[in-house]
């Protein structure tokens, strides 16, 4: 189910320290919060020395408050010139606060003032889950959990090398330091992690024990007489790291650029190859798609991942604004209207029930809907203001910007092969073409001809589009979804559509399509389709890998092979070094930039910005397990 949010509130206490009514405590010591943060938590794991001259270092906080120890932590990071490479940073709050508040917060203490205005710039919408903000030239890593810790903890994936235990006192909030808190910890903990907390309480040093830290009392901060250090005793797991960062990339597409992209980003060298003689030549060439997510009432998983699609994708296209080489996107919102009475009256329950902050989603009647859209309407439905249409090739080539990417088109590669360093990627005639420890297949339908991936249900799905003349002040200027899409004016037309056919291979325009793209116009804007011009028919035809289950299929590919209907993904072996970028369908915008963060952190062995039944919901090899499971109960696959 959904976990609705309610944001904390800005107060103060009669001194001016930050105050929190409902759990009757202040945010951080009177005598000022960098000061405690750099005693207590910056001082009590020893940092910055512990970071020194490392690759990576992580840290996980219990309660995020205000982010003053991040923007501490943040401050220590850059001015240390033998800082760790990459700075990591998982925080977790359940009341969040609004940016404007935390704006505010942050103006009491000036030396902050640039970091401050840098994370409240990128602040997220406040919706449940995980966030990851990248910061100073992606070097700081921000991941933030919006919900309750209890729930959080044992949902990410990371290695602590610090844990700042913080948030309002046990007395005020007891669950946030409870046994089971502590033992979530331990979980997460690196070798040699270490703690720090402002509290002494005995319940707490006792649960901490429990769960295998190792605990002593320092001096406190200022008129505090004693503080909490800690160091975790038991077995722990570090991350991996790779030695060799190279990869090959099948396919220049938006999974395969968004891949290649963030591992570029991360440090590593690639290559991405397409048999094409360019960037986004098949199914992510269109003219335009839509970000946007799909909810649901109970919170489902599609629902989870388009959400986190939307905001990851939002961010990317943000991110690549800042550049030199944009991508092509109009912040127009989406508006996507109900299909009759009924559901307009569950989506109306979505909004109710859920609480979104307005800023992500909010319902609308139908005359505002049509105030909107400029286009009277008989319902109304949700209105996403920052949803977006994105020009998917201008995204694919900004993608590939980046030094450590080197393309090669024109360039098909027909088998695999498994060496002892890697793979050997060959042509049709044997010739090798590329060689690398690590192979991404992002090759679209192409999937289906490597040998290795054969236990991936990917099925071609044939879309055509339609391309209508418009000028830039006709209606609609902004995206409008129901059953179909269209577009606002883009270089003189506006895309409507699409068909989705599983399994035909038919690659000329057909009229019939672009009959029903227009009867899903009609459906759309009501007598719209009457304005149209006759197009002859014009639009795009592409061919997108879709998954069975409506959801991408990201991570480690797996063997064939028999497996009892009570196995884990865990238990399922994979072709070392070889993964799947796939499965997209019709949401390769919104899917690719957030499963592409998480299959790279992944690789790199990096804090995963998915929950853990998410990242499980993307696993190729989640359908192994599903044909061992419906073989028990003799049904066919």
């Amino acid at each position: 189910m959904y976990e609705t949010l309610t944001p904390a509130v800005l107060e103060f206490a009669d001194d001016g320290t930050p105050w929190s009514a409902p759990f009757g405590d202040v945010y951080h010591a009177q005598a000022g919060a960098l000061g405690q943060a750099r005693h207590v938590f910056l001082g009590g794991n020893a940092l910055p020395r512990r970071w020194q001259g490392r690759e990576r270092f992580v840290i996980v906080e219990t309660g995020f408050g205000l982010g003053l120890n991040f923007l501490a932590t943040w401050a220590a990071w850059r001015a240390d010139a033998q800082r760790c490479e990459r700075l990591h940073f998982v925080s977790f709050e359940k009341h969040p606060f609004r940016a404007e508040d935390l704006r505010r917060a942050h103006a009491a203490i000036p030396e902050l003032a640039e970091l401050s205005t840098a994370l409240c710039t990128r602040w997220p919408s406040l919706t449940p889950g995980l966030h990851r903000l990248w910061l100073d030239d992606d070097r700081v890593v921000l991941t933030l959990y919006f919900g309750d810790a209890l729930d959080g903890l044992g949902r990410i994936e990371a290695r602590a090398d610090a844990f700042y235990l913080d948030g309002f006192s046990p007395a005020r909030n007891p669950e946030l330091w409870s046994e089971r808190v502590c033992h979530q910890l331990a979980a997460l903990a690196a070798p040699d992690a270490t703690l720090a907390t402002w509290s002494v309480s005995g319940q707490v040093r006792r649960h901490l024990a429990y769960a295998r830290f190792e605990t002593e009392k320092t001096p406190g901060y200022a008129g505090k007489r004693e503080m909490l250090q800690g160091r975790y005793t038991g077995a722990a797991t570090g991350a991996t790291q790779p030695t060799d960062r190279r990869a090959i990339v099948l396919g220049a597409g938006l999974a395969g650029t968004s891949i290649a992209n963030r591992l570029a980003r991360l440090g590593w060298k690639i290559e991405v190859m397409d048999a094409a003689p360019g960037p986004a030549m098949g199914a992510s060439g269109n003219l335009a798609g839509v970000l946007r997510p799909l909810p649901s009432l109970d919170d489902n998983r599609l629902a989870r991942l388009t959400r986190a699609g939307a905001l990851a994708g939002r961010q990317h296209l943000e991110a690549l604004d800042g550049t030199d080489h944009p991508a092509r996107w109009g912040a127009t919102g989406v508006l996507h209207l109900a299909r009759d009475p009924v559901h307009e009256r569950r989506q109306r329950e979505v909004v109710e029930a859920h609480r979104p902050p307005a800023d992500f989603l909010r319902f609308v009647d139908a005359d505002e809907a049509g105030r909107i859209c400029g286009w009277p309407v008989a319902l109304g439905g949700w209105w996403f203001p920052r949803g977006a249409w994105v020009n998917p090739p201008s995204l694919c080539v900004a993608n590939l910007v980046h030094p450590a990417i080197r393309t090669r088109f024109d360039t098909a590669v027909d088998t695999l092969e498994r060496t002892t360093d890697g793979w050997c990627l060959r042509d049709a005639g044997g010739t090798l073409v590329g060689e690398a420890p690590v192979v991404i297949l992002a090759n679209g339908v192409g999937i289906r001809s490597i040998a290795q991936a054969s236990p991936l249900p990917v099925r071609s799905a044939r879309g055509q589009v339609s391309h209508i003349p418009a000028t830039d002040a006709a209606p609609p200027n902004t995206v409008v979804c129901r059953l179909g899409y269209v577009t606002p004016a883009i270089d003189g037309q506006r895309c409507a559509g699409a068909t989705f056919t599983v399994d035909d291979e038919d690659t000329a325009l057909r009229a019939a399509d672009h009959a029903d793209n227009l009867a899903k116009l009609d459906f759309i804007l009501p007598g719209y389709a009457e304005t149209v011009p006759d197009t002859h028919g014009a639009g795009r035809v592409g061919f997108r890998p879709a998954s069975p289950d409506r959801l991408p299929m990201v991570g480690a590919i797996p063997r064939p092979g028999e497996y009892a209907s009570d196995a884990r993904l865990d238990a399922v072996e994979r072709h070392p070094g070889l993964y799947a970028m796939s499965g997209f369908g019709a949401r390769g915008l919104v899917w690719s930039s957030a499963v592409a963060d998480q299959l790279a952190a992944e690789l790199n062995g990096d804090p995963q910005p998915l929950e853990r039944d998410l990242r499980e919901a993307i696993d190729p090899a989640r359908f192994l397990i599903r044909r061992a499971r419906r073989s028990l109960l003799g049904k066919d696959d």
